[in-house]
């Protein structure tokens, strides 16, 4: 055999051929007219050896600027933390790496007693009452949350402030035009949710606010303050939150939120390019039926035994189609493991340690910036990012730092244009003294 990956031989091919009653592979496409079948040559390499193909992709992969070389200054959703080497060696073990889902309880102790200790973790982070088995991401997590709240409440409109993720916001406009509800976006006013802006909008016709925690820029909302508006009308209050800020900051439980969803990025799960992450979702007690995805749930067997098992799980898969809550097929079983182990390693002062650190050297950043002349757009308490005044185009500093091995942070033009030569900076606990004071010199050079 002549590829690795490819383990069809000719003799294969033909055993194949025979069995459905062709002799060649020319006679499977007979039935579709000459005129429109492609008769060129594919515009592309000619195949080369897997000696040479590995050499080819090897270089194109140098190429890329990762967070082993450089040091990362974008955050943005996606971050550069601490990952515990266990977390590696945990999920690279063959009988996680390769389960699906677990849908033979019987075989899946493992991985269904991991999905419960995640939904645990998860729960006493936000300070919620019930977690599920995890989603794809936190962009879609956040829009099922909406979608949950939009038929609980039987209401049409959807509150979102502007402070929200904009990819997130993005995705829940896609949802809401399946649905055929209606998304309000609440002005952002000093880098904060306007709540004035928010109560003029509010109503009977409102199913949920949805707010971000820290925000996307940052900023720490008032939940308290924003939670008195969206229950006015006994709409839900949602909150899209960074889980490793709750190491820090008062969960959106304790603020009376409806719905907490995000994602668990920031806990075990490598930047990776943008992906995959994992959704985490997490709800008061009285909207646990309506969850999308799976719960898993602790019993015991007929010998006492303690075991566990898929508890609830409120989609279409498993129940009549018109009873489900959501077309949500699967969910990210593998990271939310490796989650669930860097949790586990971090325990709850490890936790807080890295997230108090997140605070220290943001808090450090924006100083030193500040005292270079380097205006900081927002004035409020903030977690690892903040909003800083470059001068000029993001784009041209970003490309400058980048030659000095420096991977600036987010162009916040791209969806704000009154933040257009403003970036959202990102500083974490992997980032020393060194590097923070090395950003700060090389843009007072590039200024």
């Amino acid at each position: 055999m002549l590829h690795r990956y490819l383990p069809m031989t000719e003799e294969d091919k033909q055993e194949m051929l025979g069995a459905i009653g062709v002799e060649t592979i020319d006679e499977l496409f007979s039935d579709i007219p000459e005129q429109v079948r492609f008769q060129g040559t594919y515009n592309i390499k000619p195949a080369k050896s897997e000696p040479e193909l590995l050499k080819e992709l090897s270089q194109m992969a140098s190429k890329n600027a990762n967070t082993k070389e450089y040091a990362s200054f974008l955050g943005a959703g996606v971050y550069d933390h601490y990952v515990p080497v266990i977390v590696d060696h945990v999920i690279s073990r063959s009988e996680f790496y390769t389960a699906y889902t677990p849908y033979q309880p019987e075989i899946s102790q493992g991985e269904l007693q991991a999905i419960f200790e995640f939904q645990t973790m998860i729960c006493e982070l936000t300070g919620m009452d019930v977690a599920n088995s995890s989603m794809y991401d936190g962009g879609t997590a956040i829009a099922e949350a909406a979608m949950l709240a939009a038929g609980h409440t039987r209401n049409r409109k959807i509150l979102v402030s502007k402070a929200v993720h904009p990819e997130t916001r993005d995705v829940l406009q896609t949802y809401a035009k399946g649905q055929r509800l209606e998304v309000v976006e609440i002005p952002h006013k000093e880098g904060v949710t306007d709540l004035a802006a928010l109560e003029a909008e509010m109503g009977a016709d409102v199913a949920c606010v949805v707010v971000q925690y820290p925000n996307f820029f940052g900023q720490v909302e008032r939940l308290a303050d924003i939670e008195k508006i969206a229950h006015q009308h006994k709409g839900l209050f949602i909150v899209s939150s960074n889980p490793l800020a709750l190491g820090a900051l008062t969960p959106p439980g304790k603020f009376g939120a409806d719905i907490t969803a995000g994602d668990a990025q920031p806990f075990g799960i490598p930047a990776q390019f943008g992906g995959p992450h994992c959704g985490y979702f997490a709800t008061s007690k009285a909207f646990m039926r309506k969850i999308p995805g799976r719960l898993v749930g602790q019993t015991v067997d007929t010998d006492g035994k303690r075991g566990f098992v898929l508890t609830l799980q409120a989609r279409e898969q498993h129940i009549r189609r018109d009873k489900a809550t959501s077309n949500i097929c699967s969910n990210q079983a593998l990271n939310a493991l490796a989650a669930s182990v860097a949790m586990t390693a971090l325990g709850k002062q490890g936790a807080r340690e890295i997230a108090v650190q997140n605070i220290s050297k943001a808090q450090y950043a924006k100083k030193q910036l500040e005292a270079n002349g380097f205006p900081v757009a927002f004035a409020g308490p903030f977690f690892n990012e903040f909003v800083v005044d470059c001068g000029k185009s993001v784009k041209e500093v970003n490309a400058a730092l980048l030659q000095k091995g420096i991977i600036g942070g987010y162009d916040l033009g791209l969806y704000y244009p009154e933040l257009a030569n403003h970036m959202l900076l990102a500083v974490t606990e992997l980032r020393t003294k060194e590097e923070i004071d090395t950003l700060v010199k090389e843009m007072g050079d590039i200024r």
